[in-house]
């Protein structure tokens, strides 16, 4: 190969990587900032004339009204282009955040939690951003690629997490939310490097489909609705963590600064979890990947419910919670594409990330529902191991091939 050749090569793996890395930014700033707001919840729940079921509530409507939305922030995108729709969901998840300190009521802190910032969230979530790498760089690179950008959601938590946790203690919760919300804004100049047109999508396309058309396909594709359901348990899984993680070491005896390194772990081990679900995938088989890792999840809720709770066990727990925690994600978008190309990606993942978010909504609202009953998270616990079962179960019939009509 001729110099110029390699220099064009090398060139284009940059481009690549450039676009990887800014993917990857906005995951972890995003979803970072996200999962680190629940470290808040104590200083809410003490500063203000609202309990922690109220608080709770907030954080579950988020998760539905950003599932909502995601199918409509992908249609967007595909019609409209990445860069713009990122540009919009960010902005609109910086304006919520910074209005949580002025949410003094459970309906001021539902609009702006729950809504403002999740609407944001839906627009700027992670089927926009993998529907844009996945027409941006080649088909052959997209599975470590979905990776890495997974790791990022984990990296963002890591970093974040317990420095929110040190902020929340040293100056007070509401200076955690400036914090978060200065990261936000540093995101902007950084979504351009995403934009897609629709003109780059329609080379990639191998079926001349309408969006109509092809989601009348998928509804009627058995596969797809497996993999629509089992992402519903994710949603569940993922959410009750998320937001009842500082709760449950709360009632194990710990501190908020234990809580901050125990979401800091998630995050760092969820990044090995995501990586290697990355590599996997694009060697094996994504279906018996995503089994096995909802049959883990059910393995590592059951170890800890009967082991005692002290420091190691809460650790090594929560390593045990990264390892599994978004790893199901790049195998579950890599599905979506594999089975109907990239064209509609973004909204066809966005579906499926409605059904995550209804799930969601249910781990996160249960969590505190249950806590009010009986003081624990036992029941919750019981529940999402069941369902991890289902969810392991449900994966095996999926065929891992292109649909190229709702009889395929």
């Amino acid at each position: 190969m001729s110099s110029s050749g390699i220099s064009k090569e090398q060139s284009t793996d940059h481009k690549y990587l450039l676009i990887i890395i800014a993917a990857s930014c906005i995951v972890a700033a995003v979803f970072g900032s996200r999962n680190t707001l629940p470290l808040a919840i104590d200083g809410i729940n003490q500063s203000e004339t609202l309990n922690y079921l109220q608080i709770s509530f907030a954080f579950a409507l988020g998760q539905l009204f950003m599932g909502a939305i995601s199918p409509f922030g992908g249609m967007i995108a595909d019609k409209y282009g990445s860069g713009k729709t990122l540009i919009i969901g960010i902005l609109l998840i910086l304006f919520g955040t910074l209005l949580i300190p002025f949410s003094t009521t459970a309906f001021t802190l539902s609009i702006s939690l729950g809504v403002i910032a999740s609407i944001g969230l839906g627009i700027a979530g992670l089927p926009v951003v993998l529907a844009s790498v996945n027409k941006l760089i080649p088909q052959e690179k997209v599975g470590m690629a979905f990776g890495f950008i997974n790791a990022g959601s984990s990296l963002g938590q890591l970093i974040l997490a317990p420095i929110a946790g040190f902020i929340i203690v040293t100056f007070g919760w509401v200076y955690c939310i400036y914090f978060l919300s200065l990261i936000l804004l540093l995101l902007l100049p950084i979504s351009v490097v995403l934009r897609s047109r629709t003109k780059e999508k329609a080379l990639n396309n191998i079926a001349d489909r309408t969006l109509s058309e092809t989601l009348n396909i998928a509804i009627k594709t058995p596969s797809y609705i497996y993999l629509v359901t089992g992402f519903f348990v994710c949603g569940f899984h993922v959410a009750f963590i998320a937001t009842h993680m500082p709760g449950v070491i709360q009632v194990c005896g710990f501190s908020p600064t234990v809580s901050g390194w125990s979401l800091g772990l998630i995050g760092l081990f969820n990044i090995v979890g995501s990586i290697f679900a990355g590599w996997y995938i694009s060697k094996r088989s994504m279906r018996i990947f995503l089994a096995y890792t909802y049959f883990a999840r059910c393995i590592i809720v059951l170890l800890f419910l009967i082991s005692p709770k002290d420091l190691l066990s809460v650790m090594l727990f929560s390593i045990a919670l990264g390892l599994t925690y978004f790893s199901v994600i790049p195998a579950t978008a890599g599905l979506v594409g594999k089975m109907f190309g990239p064209q509609f990606m973004a909204t066809l993942f966005g579906f499926a990330l409605f059904s995550h978010q209804i799930g969601g909504f249910l781990g996160a609202y249960l969590g505190g529902f249950f806590f009010n009953i009986t003081g624990d998270y036992t029941t919750v616990w019981l529940l999402d191991a069941a369902l991890a079962v289902f969810a392991a179960l449900i994966h095996l019939p999926i065929k891992e091939k292109l649909v190229y009509s709702e009889a395929t």
